[in-house]
């Protein structure tokens, strides 16, 4: 019932990643769901509250329970917490620490210090959480020896990834008073995506570096590619709200990571 109580989570909260886990084996989904689920709850946490102090607390209490996977020790329970403490390892617990702390972030109503600080934002979001589903379905173990190891490639997958996801919440993240870019200038913007559409590289080739079994890790970019051409060839759209694929565009892509 918590991992139910988890896809239900994501349902709700993240439909396209929610989308991607259930395009995902079964087996994968025990990973996928409890993972989703605990990056909904952190990344919602700074926006229930208008004060920052309640809000730190909330982040604190999440970065407890990781504590706890980390060490061993009896997680506290909660419907993300106890299936997340059977997905992850203690390894994978300490590095989604990261994650945690760079959501601080978006309590506060600062810019980014600067294109790094925003950089080290996306790959702590969106490479680190990449890289742990992968890590947890097996990623760093049985490598083929005549590859790379994936770790990298998943990372920057998932900063690109994040990038996306970034931008289609520019204008919602401006109406809450926020300052989240470092330059709007839309040739700015645009010069952003370019380079994340040329660190991707091949998306099949980043899919081809990671053993099968891992692989559903990834699905969750499955609109990365298009959505960074998008952005990259008519950066407008980003205040516009208007980065999207078509619904049938949508799913016979999904369809084919899927495959």
């Amino acid at each position: 019932m918590t991992l139910q109580a988890c896809a239900e989570i994501v349902q709700r909260g993240d439909p396209e990643r929610f989308a991607a886990a259930m395009a995902a084996p079964v087996t994968a989904r025990r990973v996928l769901f409890p993972l989703y689920a605990f990056n909904f709850e952190v990344a919602r946490t700074p926006w229930v509250t208008e004060e920052p102090m309640i809000a730190e607390m909330r982040l604190q209490w999440w970065r407890d329970a990781l504590e706890e996977i980390a060490e061993g020790r009896p997680v506290r329970k909660h419907e993300v917490t106890l299936p997340l403490a059977e997905a992850i390892t203690p390894e994978i617990a300490r590095e989604l620490d990261r994650l945690i702390q760079a959501r601080r972030w978006d309590i506060y109503k600062e810019a980014f210090e600067d294109e790094d600080h925003f950089a080290e934002y996306l790959t702590k979001t969106g490479g680190d959480l990449m890289w742990a589903a992968a890590a947890a379905l097996g990623a760093d173990r049985d490598l083929d020896p005549t590859l790379a190891h994936p770790r990298e490639a998943i990372r920057l997958f998932g900063q690109a990834s994040a990038f996306v996801r970034f931008m289609k919440a520019v204008p919602a993240l401006e109406a809450r008073g926020r300052i989240p870019l470092v330059d709007g200038r839309p040739a700015a913007i645009s010069q952003r995506a370019a380079d994340f559409q040329r660190t991707i590289g091949d998306e099949m080739v980043v899919r081809r570096r990671v053993i099968q079994q891992a692989r559903p890790a990834i699905l969750e970019g499955w609109q990365t590619a298009p959505l960074l051409r998008q952005i990259a060839q008519n950066p407008t759209r980003v205040a516009d709200g208007s980065i999207r694929l078509s619904e049938f565009r949508k799913r016979s892509r999904l369809v084919r990571w899927a495959l």
